[in-house]
């Protein structure tokens, strides 16, 4: 990996800290993550798994259950990963963090803050949805059509066809 390539990953890492920790919809039961939508740059090459994994271990330091949270998201967050990595459809890549978010975050805040289960998960996977599912799928399909941005994050998988 060069270090053009690991300042890249830093980047994103930090950013998706940055937009974790400013947002007032970061934590808690109603999550509006505006950070995730960096998700779903998995989809176009793997490695910047590795950086939204730290990026997202870091942000989740700062939430109200602390290193709970830092494990348990962090948890939700590879697996979310690992899988949209492997999709071959950006819509059904997005509804990976819907999935394991929902059920892994909405059992932490059951379990860690008494909040009712099915709420939490229903609210959780809500936020994904709207946040990556819908602005985030959007977002994306406007991008991908720029060869400048494919090439900026060095695109190596899924690319468009045309």
């Amino acid at each position: 990996m060069t270090i053009k390539r690991i300042t890249k990953l830093a980047v994103i890492a930090a950013l998706y800290v940055i937009l974790t920790v400013i947002n007032p919809f970061s934590y808690e039961m109603v999550q509006f993550r505006i950070s995730e939508v960096l998700l779903l740059l998995c989809f176009y090459r793997r490695d910047y798994s590795y950086a939204l994994i730290i990026g997202c271990f870091i942000a989740n330091i700062f939430s109200p259950l602390g290193i709970v949270d830092a494990l348990f998201g962090t948890l939700a967050t590879a697996l979310t990963v690992i899988f949209i990595s492997k999709s071959k459809n950006i819509v059904i890549a997005a509804l990976y963090p819907v999935l394991f978010n929902g059920v892994i975050i909405g059992l932490e805040l059951y379990y860690f803050l008494e909040m009712p289960l099915w709420e939490a998960m229903v609210w959780v996977a809500f936020g994904e949805f709207v946040v990556v599912t819908t602005v985030g799928v959007i977002i994306f399909k406007i991008l991908e059509k720029n060869d400048g941005f494919l090439d900026f994050i060095e695109a190596n998988q899924n690319l468009p066809q045309g």
